[in-house]
């Protein structure tokens, strides 16, 4: 991607106007978070997309800054207040860090009178500018919203996978969401590359449970771990058990022992990205015409739950678990199978 090219991209998607700030963010190593080859060009790509943006932004009238922090460690714990005090005062943030920076940043946008909108672009890669960058994303924005208002029409989904396991995923009582590579309003949050709709299953939380009753998500869940399969045993929208011989599955028990917080099934996600391919890294797996499933938090995408981790595990075509099938059930008790042999069905969305 050259920088004319980087530079449409940023129009396309932000639109920054005459008189705004953009800020860039990058987290960095230190103390036992160790470094690695892909996070040190991740920086440099930062730094070049900062030249880029700066050179646009003095023909343009608006201003770009780049900013570091020491990285947090883990997928949306939650960056410190004075770096959240600085990226708040500015209209456009992009964080191309190693570590989601998500769960910090929506409040942020959706704060009271606030003028920020904002990208996370967690281990975000270069090559990623020759795939899923270079997406139409007038036809991303499509894609996603058809999605998203099927999603809305739905109150069930049964996931079946390649390992043979089922989940069902109980979709009452929650508004689902569109990441559609649309950055240009105050407020707005998504995650770039995109091009994804998801909704977070029903918790039965709190006060909720009385009137709907618990939660019929129950199944499982596999996922693996460099071809160590471990199962994640689901009931009522919890992970309540971990079956595997191996170590990650000990390993993954004590994890979940730690923070109750984390058994939380909080997310059903489709990506519709034609130009994202499956690589393991999963911001831009995730956005591959297939399944993903998160743990852990889900407040910060209209779920009831708090937690200090947000984990998508993917499922499209080629990953090493394929979700094979996907029918949403409706509200009128129609079913469509929106993913068929894990590929999402594009005909479908018009």
């Amino acid at each position: 991607m050259n920088t004319e090219e980087r530079i449409k991209m940023f129009k396309d998607v932000f639109k920054p106007i005459s008189g705004e700030s953009v800020l860039i963010i990058i987290d960095k190593p230190h103390g036992s978070i160790k470094d690695n080859e892909n996070w040190v060009d991740r920086r440099e790509m930062a730094k070049e997309w900062y030249i880029s943006f700066k050179e646009f932004g003095k023909k343009s009238n608006f201003s770009v800054d780049l900013l570091e922090y020491n990285a947090t460690g883990m997928h949306n714990n939650l960056i410190s207040n004075d770096i959240l005090n600085i990226a708040k005062k500015y209209n456009i943030v992009i964080a191309m860090t190693e570590y989601s920076a998500s769960s910090s940043l929506i409040p942020i946008c959706q704060g009271e009178g606030s003028i920020t909108r904002c990208a996370s672009m967690p281990t975000v890669e270069r090559r990623m500018e020759k795939t899923a960058f270079k997406a139409d994303y007038t036809l991303v924005q499509k894609n996603a919203i058809v999605l998203e208002n099927m999603l809305n029409n739905a109150i069930g989904a049964e996931v079946s996978f390649s390992t043979e396991d089922k989940l069902f995923l109980d979709l009452r009582n929650r508004k689902a969401k569109s990441d559609k590579g649309d950055c240009s309003k105050k407020g707005q949050s998504i995650n770039f590359p995109s091009g994804e709709a998801c909704k977070v299953p029903y918790e039965s939380v709190g006060e909720e449970k009385k009137y709907y009753g618990k939660s019929k998500t129950n199944g499982v869940l596999p996922v693996d771990y460099n071809g160590e399969i471990v199962k994640f045993q689901i009931k009522e929208n919890r992970i309540n058990k971990i079956v595997g011989d191996g170590n990650k599955a000990q390993e993954m028990e004590k994890f979940f022992e730690k923070n109750e917080s984390r058994r939380n099934i909080a997310e059903l996600g489709i990506g519709c990205n034609p130009n994202a391919v499956v690589t393991g890294n999963i911001l831009e797996d995730e956005k591959v015409g297939g399944l993903h499933i998160a743990y852990g938090m889900s407040n910060f995408l209209g779920g009831k739950v708090e937690s200090d981790v947000h984990q998508d595990i993917c499922y499209p075509k080629g990953a090493p678990i394929e979700a094979k099938s996907l029918i949403l059930i409706c509200k009128d008790g129609s079913k469509i199978e929106i993913i068929k042999d894990a590929l999402l069905q594009y005909n479908l969305l018009g």
